[in-house]
């Protein structure tokens, strides 16, 4: 016993050491929703925890935009910043303050910031006489942008010998096991295992975090009974009641399943079906059950899963995303999974997973309900809670919000009296009338935290700490995929059962199983709204190639003819990228190329996107980050699936000086000198256009004549709609693309469509007959409204 206790404390003591020094920690995306609502409360916590326990900190909030505006942001956010309950407000007052002058902002975007800020990191370190202990940078930042800060950091932002480095990953972490595993090779060739930590913030939700130490310090109890012999079922559920409105670009790519049970789900059943290792202290102990487990679950089938979707969808889809009345979505909301595990332990136990927006109430809980084998003579009346064992016999751990509203671990009191540290749970005070899973709470010993933190802050100490049984290594990740991407694939072409959402779905969703299959226990007896089934898809239709303005054109139907677009522009960037190295392809605004934008995104994996360029044809001269803005929809709808590197992306400087597309600023020539220095000949491989109902293109306008001539490639031009002021390119730099496609959809362009087909070169009147390029190709894509009415 001497000789463990003096071991710990020798491990105590390396771990102490290993933790004075300076850390400064790097916010990438600092001005974004993720760290406005979570991340900088996080960082301040961890503060709040280490402060004056030897070790230093400086803070660095960095994003792209313009250090002024990124300053301001951060200062505004700081100044929102909360402390525990119980800390005296004059205290909390003064750690606030100091955390304040810690952070900082700083633009992040080239190789030579990166290096900037490591030379004013180690400047700091030598001015205060400081050891530094490691480096943190959290990413904050869509995946697309993962490689390139990876790569700078890697190169010009690591800290000195004998420092650490931890990069903090959030999801999603690919697509499937392909997007997975590619993902993971990228980040590997920059990063070592031990520097990544991928967040899944439900492993930072007390009661998650609390189900491995329940099962060590409850292990005699538990030894007996956590077994096929006893345990009748596990459910593990999250349900919402907000729908996916405003976020229907996101759901279209990943859906419910992708969203919610692949990760946060899955993280939850590993918990609770892995063999418990002796040492839950030792983080490569808890990680490799956690891979034996996933190793152990049974492959799924269809018949593994129910679908669900919430009737108001298929509308805000359209909506949203600028679809046509026929388009109908198969994305699921709601999903029910039945999972079995095969070894000796859960052989034959189903493990149900299920979570749904548009729900009847906004609640999450793991549910472990026992076998009732036994039978008692005695009225039910009569029953006592903690001597009967007819009674149900559960645990729970309660994970938040619902009738309970906090975090919880429930135990019936029929079964034993839990251990939970004293010092973090406290029992529960009794509530009347309060009933969960059926019986009131008196039934249960209930514990809740006694000081609740949200999950973020527990993360961020845990990062600190370099606990990484928190986090998703890369092998577990590949193996999350390895066991979901077949159903996935499976379940593609679906139709999800309609549920008009909230408590009006009554028993709709309800689901039973028989064996290894799933299914809805009450039949649908109609429809809510017309099924998919109802429209004709897009494949009973052939493709018609004719002439148009004598250049090809491709008419179909709007999924066929976009489908078929996507399928273009992948090709010619495939043949651009193998003759020369890269692809420029410059895109209009709008509504009409958003379809494209998401096919791109979602169904084209094999894009040469590490080689791409992007480039914008027009721009409203409005803040790049208003919602009007050409390039926020492109960031919308594309960038943030994919990985473009982010000097690859070039918006329009229309916003310079605090001003919009001032002539005396000069950001036309500056995008002019741009394209002259990156495309060979101001050539660009692809220009993708689109047709005004008044014969415009690009922001080239019949009433504003600016580039439809001359030798100026950018131009500020004046629109009839608002916003009035736009950027450009013109009309005679478009024309010495390699390739123009126009886009045309919808039955509002069919009179625009017969108009152009009859008129001659006259782009002063109709800009788009204006567009023949000089040695290039010209294609039309026109939908069958646009064409044919």
């Amino acid at each position: 016993m001497l000789t463990v206790a003096m071991c710990m404390a020798l491990v105590a003591c390396l771990q102490a050491q290993e933790l004075q020094g300076h850390v400064s920690v790097i916010l990438l995306g600092a001005t974004g929703d993720l760290a406005k609502k979570y991340l900088w409360q996080g960082l301040f916590q961890l503060y709040l925890d280490e402060v004056g326990k030897g070790c230093s900190f400086s803070f660095h909030g960095a994003a792209l935009t313009s250090t002024k505006q990124g300053q301001e942001f951060i200062t505004k956010v700081l100044e929102s910043l909360s402390c525990p309950e119980d800390m005296v407000p004059r205290r909390c007052a003064e750690l606030r303050g100091q955390f304040q002058q810690l952070s900082q902002y700083r633009r992040l975007r080239t190789n030579e910031d990166y290096m900037a800020l490591s030379k004013d990191i180690e400047a700091q370190l030598e001015h205060k006489g400081l050891r530094e202990a490691g480096r943190v940078f959290y990413f904050s930042v869509p995946p697309f942008a993962y490689a390139d800060i990876a790569r700078s950091i890697n190169s010009s932002c690591r800290p000195g010998p004998g420092a650490w480095l931890r990069v903090v990953l959030e999801k999603p972490f690919g697509h499937d096991h392909l997007s997975a595993q590619q993902l993971a090779t990228e980040l590997g060739s920059f990063f070592q295992e031990e520097e990544m930590y991928r967040v899944d913030h439900y492993l930072g939700k007390q009661a998650v975090a609390q189900i491995l130490p329940f099962r060590d310090q409850n292990r005699k109890a538990l030894d007996g009974l956590w077994n096929r012999h006893h345990v009748e079922r596990v459910e593990i559920i999250m349900k919402e009641t907000v729908d996916a409105g405003g976020r229907t670009s996101f759901y279209e790519e990943y859906g419910v399943i992708r969203d919610v049970l692949q990760n946060h789900l899955t993280e939850v059943l590993t918990l609770v079906a892995m063999e418990l290792p002796y040492n839950v202290s030792s983080s490569e102990a808890v990680l490799q059950h956690k891979l034996q487990a996933f190793r152990a679950l049974r492959g799924l089938q269809k018949g593994s899963a129910v679908l669900g979707q919430y009737q108001a969808y298929g509308e805000q889809v359209r909506r949203e995303q600028q679809k046509p009345d026929s388009f109908h979505s198969l994305t699921p909301t709601f999903a029910g999974i039945l999972v079995h595990v095969d070894n000796l332990r859960w052989e034959g136990v189903p493990f149900f997973l299920m979570s749904g927006k548009a729900m009847d109430e906004r609640v999450g809980y793991v549910r472990i309900l026992f076998r009732n084998q036994a039978y008692c003579a005695q009225n039910e009346k009569r029953w006592v809670a903690d001597q009967s064992q007819c009674l149900p016999r559960q645990i729970v751990f309660y994970i938040g919000h619902g009738e309970l509203g906090s975090p919880a671990v429930l135990v019936s009191r029929n079964l034993f009296r839990p251990s939970l540290p004293s010092e973090s749970w406290k029992e529960v005070e009794g509530r009347p009338g309060l009933h969960l899973f059926g019986r009131p709470l008196s039934d249960y010993y209930a514990y809740s935290p006694v000081r609740e933190q949200d999950a973020y802050s527990v993360l961020m100490s845990h990062i600190f700490h370099g606990r990484k049984d928190s986090f998703i290594t890369t092998e577990n990740l590949l193996a999350s995929w390895v066991f979901w991407t077949p159903l996935l694939d499976s379940l593609a072409h679906e139709v999800p059962r309609l549920y008009p959402g909230g408590a009006e779905s009554g028993h709709l969703l309800d689901f039973e199983f028989r064996g290894t299959q799933l299914r809805f226990s009450r039949q649908q007896l109609e429809q809510l709204v017309p099924g998919p089934g109802s429209a004709p898809k897009p494949s009973d239709f052939q493709v018609l190639r004719a002439k148009y303005r004598e250049s090809p054109l491709i008419s179909a139907w709007p999924e066929e003819l976009i489908a078929k677009l996507a399928d273009d522009i992948e090709a010619t960037a495939v043949r651009a990228v193998r003759r020369f190295g890269e692809f420029h392809l410059a895109l209009s605004g709008g509504s009409s190329p958003v379809p494209l934008l998401q096919q791109l995104a979602t169904r084209h994996y094999g894009f040469p996107w590490a080689h791409t360029h992007l480039w914008l044809v027009d721009e409203r001269c409005v803040p790049l980050r208003d919602p009007e803005s050409n390039f926020q929809g492109l960031q919308a709808h594309l960038l943030q699936h994919v990985r473009v590197p982010h000097y690859n992306v070039h918006p329009m400087p229309v916003h310079l000086h605090q001003r919009l597309c001032a002539e005396e600023d000069r950001g036309a020539q500056m995008y002019a000198s741009e394209i002259s220095a990156l495309v060979t000949n101001s050539s660009f491989d692809l220009v993708l256009l689109g047709m005004g109902t008044d014969g415009h293109t690009a922001s080239l306008f019949p009433q504003s004549p600016a580039g439809l001539e001359g030798t100026q490639p950018v131009v500020l031009t004046r629109s009839p709609s608002k916003p009035h002021q736009r950027m450009s390119l013109s009309l005679p730099l478009i024309n010495r693309a390699r390739k123009v496609a126009v886009l045309v959809m919808g039955r509002l362009k069919r009179e625009i469509t017969m108009l152009v087909s009859r008129v001659g070169h006259e782009p002063k009147k109709w800009p788009i007959s204006g567009v023949l390029p000089s040695s290039g190709q010209l294609v039309w894509y026109m939908d069958y409204e646009a064409f044919l009415g």
